[in-house]
């Protein structure tokens, strides 16, 4: 299927970039380019066609966390051990945890969110999911993912089926975990207008605390997204399952704009974000689409910033 693009009268050159971003991103699979402050679609590709998304999920699983913590005043700086049956799946472990092992609430979200580690990430969902209300009385883990979908509910992304706090490949053919390149819209555009968030995900590297044997082992992570930096990119997360294939959501801020009227100075923020799904050369196309992204923004914007529900989140 081609991307459906909508492109307002440009001038050449702008129009030739557009098309040669359109044309060098044809080949992955789904894509949404917006922005941030409206929810103005700005271009897309097969935006609501249901899809692995791997460890975007940890989206969701971050801000689930950072709720909690700021509903009950929680202290961030809070030691966890890892539970033995955060290994237990076999799942992706870069920064070599081990059961009873002891981090920092902090330090856990930085894990999953730059390092995209899943025992950091089952570790949030057990920690949390035993101290939330439980009414279906399900596993600490389970009861946590059912509040990730609670978000997904809530934000409307009505496609969208969160089954762990990782974004694992699920091991059952029957059901399988799913969004769509307009749902991770919605939930990053709901994410990074929280500051914490957005402050976790442009950093390029952290160092962490594990504690071990009452032993202090720092380790230096470092952002799996390549991209920030370039072209005003500071976010968003990157993902990769054999399902999923290479995903990616970015966001770009520039200048904000201001206007006078009379006494009075009005300031616009510029921000736009890009959700892509199984890319072949996730960065490559994401750089291109935020470029092509500034470019029809900027034609948008010309227009009168018009928006009407049908090419909005």
């Amino acid at each position: 299927m081609q991307a459906r693009f909508t492109i307002p009268f440009q001038k050449p050159l702008v129009l030739l970039a557009i098309l040669v971003g359109a044309t060098l991103c044809a080949a992955q699979e789904s894509h949404v380019i917006f922005d941030n402050q409206t929810g103005r679609i700005l271009a897309s590709k097969n935006p609501d066609k249901k899809l692995p998304v791997a460890s975007l999920t940890k989206i969701a699983t971050a801000i689930v966390a950072l709720d909690w913590a700021d509903l009950h005043n929680v202290n961030l700086a809070d030691q966890v051990v890892v539970p033995l049956d955060a290994t237990a799946d076999g799942l992706a472990n870069p920064i070599g945890l081990q059961p009873g092992d002891s981090l920092s609430i902090r330090d856990l979200i930085y894990c999953a969110l730059l390092a995209s580690d899943n025992v950091s990430a089952n570790t949030l969902a057990a920690h949390i999911g035993a101290k939330i209300p439980n009414p279906n009385n399900l596993a600490p883990r389970e009861n946590f993912v059912a509040q990730m979908n609670a978000l997904a509910r809530n934000l409307l992304m009505k496609r969208t089926l969160f089954l762990n706090p990782t974004g694992a490949d699920h091991r059952t053919d029957t059901t399988t975990p799913h969004s769509t390149a307009a749902d991770m819209a919605r939930l990053t555009r709901h994410a990074m207008q929280k500051a914490s968030f957005a402050f976790y995900v442009e950093q390029k590297s952290r160092q962490i605390h594990i504690f071990r044997n009452g032993v202090d082992h720092t380790h230096e992570i470092r952002n799996t997204n390549e991209l920030l930096g370039q072209a005003g990119i500071d976010g968003v997360k990157t993902g990769r399952t054999r399902k999923a294939g290479d995903c990616l959501v970015l966001s770009s801020q520039q200048a904000p704009e201001s206007r006078r009227e009379g006494e009075q100075v009005f300031i616009t923020p510029r921000r736009i974000s890009v959700v892509l799904l199984r890319s072949p050369d996730r960065f490559r196309d994401g750089l291109n689409l935020v470029r092509q992204g500034w470019g029809l923004y900027d034609a948008w914007v010309a227009e009168g910033r018009p928006v009407k529900p049908s090419n909005a989140l």
